[in-house]
């Protein structure tokens, strides 16, 4: 008898965990959802100015957007007003509202947001009079049939749908810093096409050199992404763009795949440095399709670093060492919430958000040394 009790003890009990499992397999089907157990714990990752910037507050980017997403709001949401914060702030010079301008001194801003459950995106480029770029590519994934809008198309855009149109995005230091570059690159005002890039670059590395530009400000920007506890992933990137650009120059920041690729059965990576190698190479793109391969997070970074650094072959863009003289950082995070921060040099960092709070880390670096060596 003890037995057949034991037997129908095992029973009942086998039947009991079958229905849990069931439950946590399947939202609709009439069970408790607190039979569903999580696997994932909730992350937010970003370039480190997401644990740097305020914007006079008392939180960073990662910290903002993490405690949205755990309180319950939308993934995009979180990272999309945690990237708001730098977006704001004018101690930032690499992204929105002071963001260094192009060569005409204009501000012109570059955003994607990707959202993986709701398989949407947006973009805009080029935009100008609109401190928070990124608000206005999430307007163009949630109102249009669109993934791109460019130039005064977004400005019009943006205006549409009732942002504030400001007539100059500098602030006094944006355009003080402007005003140095010109003066030092362009004192004859016209210099053959040629010449004037060698200037415009030679200039921007002296005041690099003389610490009145930060590295990042050279190529600026914040990429944000996060995950929640139910495995919901978003992402967002925005970027004043190369300080001192070709005025209409967009970078990798608001293409799909280049600055910014979500996917949510298998996580999400966005860039931050030298536009022109990631669009060339896709990297978000390719990081993403790796680790749906099976790569882990750095491994499938150290990919796209391996990459780019054999596509750059041209002089202008190589050291003395034969390498390449820029700089490019990826930020990346898959479907179980293991991340990674790789860089092509070491000295770079990224920023993380978890239970455990804001933290800055360093980047895992594929090269020695600096990009000017």
């Amino acid at each position: 008898m003890s037995k057949r009790m034991k037997r129908r003890d095992f029973m009942r009990n086998g039947a009991i965990a079958g229905i849990t499992m069931a439950a946590a397999g399947n939202e609709v089907s009439g069970f408790p959802m607190i039979l569903k157990q999580s696997t994932v714990k909730p992350l937010v990752i970003a370039s480190a100015n997401g644990n740097r910037f305020k914007n006079g507050g008392t939180v960073t980017a990662v910290q903002k957007a993490f405690t949205m997403m755990t309180g319950g709001s939308d993934v995009l949401d979180a990272v999309v007003a945690g990237v708001n914060i730098v977006e704001l702030d004018p101690l930032d010079d690499s992204v929105g509202y002071g963001g260094l301008p192009n060569a005409d001194g204009v501000v012109q801003l570059d955003s994607s947001v990707m959202h993986g459950p709701k398989k949407q995106a947006g973009a805009v480029a080029a935009l100008e009079g609109v401190r928070t770029p990124s608000l206005v590519a999430k307007a163009v994934s949630e109102n249009t049939d669109h993934h791109l809008i460019v130039g005064k198309g977004a400005q019009e855009f943006a205006r549409n749908m009732g942002f504030e149109i400001e007539a100059d995005l500098n602030t006094k230091n944006s355009r003080e810093k402007w005003l140095e570059w010109k003066r030092r690159m362009d004192p004859d005002h016209y210099l053959n096409p040629k010449k004037r890039a060698e200037a415009g670059r030679r200039a921007a590395l002296e005041m690099l050199a003389q610490g009145l530009l930060r590295e990042e400000n050279l190529h600026g920007t914040i990429n944000c992404d996060g995950i929640n506890s139910r495995g919901e992933i978003c992402g967002v990137t925005t970027t004043s763009g190369l300080a001192w650009k070709i005025p209409g120059r967009i970078g990798d920041s608001p293409i799909l795949g280049a600055g910014l690729y979500v996917d949510n059965a298998i996580g999400a990576a966005g860039s931050t440095g030298r536009g022109e190698a990631n669009l060339f190479n896709l990297c978000s793109f390719v990081i993403i399709e790796e680790m749906r391969r099976g790569a882990h997070p750095k491994d499938a970074g150290m990919e796209v670093l391996n990459r780019i650094k054999s596509n750059t072959i041209e002089k202008r863009l190589l050291n003395s060492r034969g390498l390449p003289n820029f700089g490019i950082n990826f930020y990346i995070l898959n479907a179980k919430g293991e991340y990674a921060g790789v860089t092509m040099y070491e000295g770079s960092s990224f920023a993380i958000c978890n239970e455990n709070g804001p933290q800055t880390l360093k980047s895992e670096p594929l090269l020695q040394g600096k990009p000017s060596d």
